[in-house]
């Protein structure tokens, strides 16, 4: 009589799973903005697509946002933590969005949700690996205007804005 094989369960950690959810991700650019032409992502999309593949991986997302002074400007920080249900492991990445100093048509609020929603998106797309098939639109956008520096220019802003974070 033959023995019942053994089959070896391996455990995955939150590297494994982070990876399964990573690859198995499909967060299309579902928004359109007609001003400037181009598609987008929304943080409630992301969040959309990811639901089922965190059930689906047993693990939980939360992010929270805390306001930060920077340069004398306001920045919103948005950190998102995904956690391993089976062993409370857990990877977290954060994203950074500034307040706009005045925004037209917009209360104190409203320009505090707009960078939170940013900031968001960008801390779920450096947890999960999103990245644009192209430069992000949100930050080349000319809105009509030519601008052949505007990509270094943000690019330099942006090295700027983590070295005065370091």
């Amino acid at each position: 009589m033959d023995k019942p094989k053994k089959t070896v369960t391996k455990k995955l950690t939150i590297r494994h799973k982070m990876q399964g959810i990573q690859s198995s991700l499909k967060a299309p650019k579902g928004q359109t903005n007609n001003f400037g032409n181009y598609n987008y992502r929304s943080a409630e999309g992301i969040l959309s697509a990811l639901k089922p593949l965190l059930g689906e991986w047993c693990c939980i997302l939360v992010s929270q946002d805390q306001m930060v002074e920077m340069g004398g400007r306001v920045y919103v920080q948005t950190t998102s933590t995904l956690t391993d249900v089976d062993t409370g492991d857990f990877i977290s990445t954060t994203g950074l969005a500034k307040e706009a100093e005045n925004k037209k048509g917009m209360d104190d609020a409203q320009i505090t949700g707009s960078a939170a929603s940013y900031s968001l998106k960008r801390a779920l797309g450096n947890l999960f690996c999103i990245s644009d098939s192209s430069l992000d639109p949100d930050a080349t956008n000319t809105h009509g205007k030519s601008n052949t520096n505007n990509t270094t220019k943000t690019t330099t802003r942006r090295v700027q804005q983590l070295d005065d974070i370091i």
